[in-house]
Parts: structure tokens; sequence; C-alpha cells
């Protein structure tokens, strides 16, 4: 099957469905200029000065000793405030309004599902958007870590150290965010998966309780999970979900 075919089949498909739930990944934002991790001109791919390798800098362990290391690689390569939503983002929330779409459930930390109009967003690993104090639990926003010119924020109640509400590698992934996404896959009669390697788990794991028969995955390259998949789309989601926008009905 062509490309336009599988396209055409995912927008039959999403017309056809009333509990359609997206499960996604890095891949969903490349478009908007946010680079993934895994591929080829990836993150954990790319150059950078510090000696060590991202999963060590992106540790809790390591954020302890050495916040200001950490600070640094994550100001300068995670944090992306001028990001804007891209035609995946786009169709998502035009399928949220319309009641189609249930659940977005994401393992990017960019807000971006937000900020196109979704607002039932299942953040996996958190959000860059979220900041607080780990002595007194102060809130601050992006713009405020922004706006902090030294490379380690610190509260301006108590001076603790503010840290990124996002999960580092050690640490365990919210069970109530995790519960919930079962949940919603669960009761699915349509899932699609994009721009996910499907090689981190849990995360990657809860795709396995999808109990329907339609499963769209939308990915750049192959993944452990493609012979899952009812529909295999490898292309740029973006400019796929873009396509796929044309054609449903308004």
């Amino acid at each position: 099957m062509e490309n336009r075919e599988k396209i055409e089949q995912l927008a039959t498909w999403i017309e056809a469905s009333d509990y359609i739930v997206f499960f996604g990944g890095a891949g969903t934002s490349t478009e908007s200029g946010i680079p993934d991790f895994r591929s080829a001109a990836g993150l954990y791919q790319s150059e950078h000065q510090s000696p060590y390798p991202p999963e060590v800098m992106l540790s809790h362990t390591f954020f302890m000793k050495h916040p200001d290391v950490f600070y640094d690689f994550y100001r300068s390569k995670m944090l992306h405030p001028n990001a804007q939503p891209n035609g995946c983002h786009r169709l998502l929330s035009r399928l949220a309004f319309d009641g189609k779409l249930k659940a977005v459930i994401t393992q990017n930390i960019d807000g971006l599902h937000q900020s196109a109009g979704c607002s039932d967003v299942m953040e996996l690993h958190g959000s860059v958007h979220r900041n607080y104090c780990m002595d007194c639990a102060r809130f601050y926003s992006l713009q405020d870590i922004m706006d902090i010119k030294e490379v380690v924020p610190r509260c301006k109640d108590c001076g603790g150290l503010i840290r990124p509400d996002v999960v580092l590698y050690e640490e365990e992934l919210d069970q109530n965010i995790i519960m919930r996404s079962i949940q919603e896959i669960s009761t699915a009669d349509l899932l699609i998966i994009g721009g996910t390697s499907l090689t981190v788990h849990p995360a990657a794991g809860l795709i396995s309780y999808f109990q329907g028969s339609k499963v769209a995955l939308l990915n750049a390259d192959p993944t452990p999970y493609d012979h899952r998949a009812g529909l295999l789309i490898a292309d740029r989601i973006g400019q796929v979900m873009t396509q796929v926008d044309k054609l449903i009905s308004t």
C-alpha cells in the first residue's frame, strides 16, 4: 500500500472512531525544531562540550551533585521556548475539540500539545513548563527560569535549588499518570502511535494494554512494535497528519 493510500486509510479510521487515544514521543516535535533523542540527528548524537554523556547528566544523582553542569546542558539543549506546534499537534487539537480524541499520552516535556489546544494531556516524563523549589515548593514557570540569569536557578524566597518537574533517569514515573494512561489506552477504539522509537520503558509498554483492532503507527524509523500495527506509515508525522487533516470532513 502506498503512503497516499495509508493516509487515506488513517483518515477513514479517524472518521469512524469515537474514542481515539494518541501515544507520542520526541519525533512528534522534531518538525517544530526540537531535536529528538536517539535518531542520527538526535540529542544523544549531538556534540556537546561536557565530558559526560547526556544520559548521565540527565540523571537524578548527577543533578544533585552537579546542578551547574546539569543546567548548562539543560538550558542549552532542552529548552525551546519559541517552538510552535506543527501539523500533528494541530490535528490532535482539532480531534479533541470534536470529541473524538479522548487523551494524549506523551513522552515529551515541551508542552506543545497544550499550546495547540489539547487539554487532557498525560505527560509521562513531566514538563519544562513546571519548575519548583526543592525546599519550599514555590512554583516557577519556564519564563521564570529563562529570566534567571544565573546558570543554577535559586528560589527567590528561600534560596533553595529549583528543579524542573521532569522525570530524570533513576526516577520513577508518576503512578497516577501511568494508571490513567492504561485506562485510556484500554478504552480506545483507535490507538495512534507517533514519533516514538518505542524503546523507552516502562512508557513503551503501555501500548500493550490496547484491546482494539486498529493501531496506526507513524514513525520515520522502524520500531520493535511495527508488526503489531494495522497501519504503518514510515514518514514525518507532522506532514502526514497535515495531509490527514485535509481529508477529514468538517
